[in-house]
């Protein structure tokens, strides 16, 4: 690990990179980030759960939300967790439509929570951008 955060600073700095809705740890635990990891811990803890994997989690949320009826974006993040300390491994964004279909996805490897895009970042990575539009050119007779 690069860089190891304990969990009041990895949880400041992406809710800073605008990390800040609800999360769900290891598809459980719904809450704020702080609360949902403190949670899956405590269960860990207690032997009521364990993670996937024995070094890792997993972190999901949405960054864009607009309704049932409207395409959003979620972000899935793989965060290593060791002696206390975390640091994301990884990261992907999916945008899918409003009936669950993918429409784009973006796959980051490699990363550390210093080096995590922000959520506008992140979303451009999955938005189709449209392209420049040209003034449409008026049809008709010239005398």
């Amino acid at each position: 690990m690069e860089q190891s955060l304990d969990l009041n600073t990895f949880v400041k700095t992406l809710t800073d990179k605008g990390y800040n809705g609800y999360f769900q740890t290891e598809s459980a635990y719904a809450g704020k980030l702080k609360d949902s990891i403190s949670d899956f811990l405590e269960a860990c803890k207690n032997g009521t759960d364990k993670p996937l994997n024995a070094d890792s989690f997993s972190l999901r949320t949405y960054i864009e939300w607009n309704g049932e009826e409207k395409p959003k974006t979620e972000c899935y993040m793989r965060v290593q967790y060791e002696d206390g300390n975390f640091d994301v491994q990884k990261m992907n964004i999916e945008r899918t439509d409003r009936y669950g279909q993918s429409m784009k996805k973006s796959e980051l490897t490699n990363l550390t929570t210093g080096s995590v895009p922000t959520t506008k970042e992140a979303l451009s990575k999955v938005l189709d951008t449209p392209k420049e539009q040209l003034a449409p050119k008026k049809r008709g007779f010239r005398m």
